[in-house]
């Protein structure tokens, strides 16, 4: 039985997964795959809002961040269920997460443009948090906007040289293979690294 991490990349309405098995020093690609988060021909929950009445507004927002968490959940937990079925353990789950952004009401979001990427960047990326706990998962959070560096130095390894395994997994597993699921990789490495002894 071979140890499992995975690690996901929030996008818009979508993540990035990347499962690695074995142990930091000499990893495997098992699984790279895309997950929804919401469902197909819908899009940004507060850009879909904006022209609607307030009452409305929040109600569509309500109902799409509810949506989103279910699928989150669903992924997360189909994600360890295949790694069960193929007979690897799981030691975690790694999510690539943002700095937060104020308590702001859905009114509030919606009047001002920029707020509303914010906030669906923090949507997606905390959905994918909140079903890795729901799981049961034990998580690990890295920052989105240096992923790499962040992974290279709870690794103990330098930049270059986790460029340089990220690359060799790329190859190993074939296209796509750009900076979401590098991203994604690096974080899982970081779980495979901490995982803790065998019980």
């Amino acid at each position: 039985m071979s140890r499992v991490a995975l690690g996901f990349k929030a996008r818009t309405g979508r993540a990035v997964l990347v499962a690695l098995s074995g142990n930091a020093r000499e990893p495997r690609v098992i699984e790279r795959s895309q997950v929804a988060l919401l469902p197909e021909g819908e899009w940004a929950p507060y850009h879909a809002a904006e022209k609607l009445e307030p009452e409305e507004a929040r109600e569509h927002v309500q109902r799409r961040i509810a949506t989103a968490q279910r699928l989150a959940t669903s992924a997360v937990s189909d994600a360890a269920r295949r790694c069960a079925d193929a007979g690897h353990e799981l030691c975690g789950c790694a999510v690539l997460v943002g700095a937060g952004m104020p308590d702001w009401t859905t009114d509030e979001i919606l009047a001002v443009h920029v707020r509303m990427h914010k906030a669906e960047g923090e949507l997606f990326r905390r959905v994918l948090v909140n079903g890795a706990e729901a799981c049961g998962i034990e998580l690990t959070t890295l920052p989105v906007k240096t992923a790499i560096d962040a992974a290279a130095a709870m690794l103990g390894v330098t930049r270059t040289q986790l460029d340089m395994q990220l690359a060799t997994l790329g190859k190993s597993a074939g296209p796509p293979w750009g900076a979401h699921q590098k991203e994604a990789a690096a974080a899982a490495l970081v779980v495979l690294d901490h995982a803790g002894p065998r019980r």
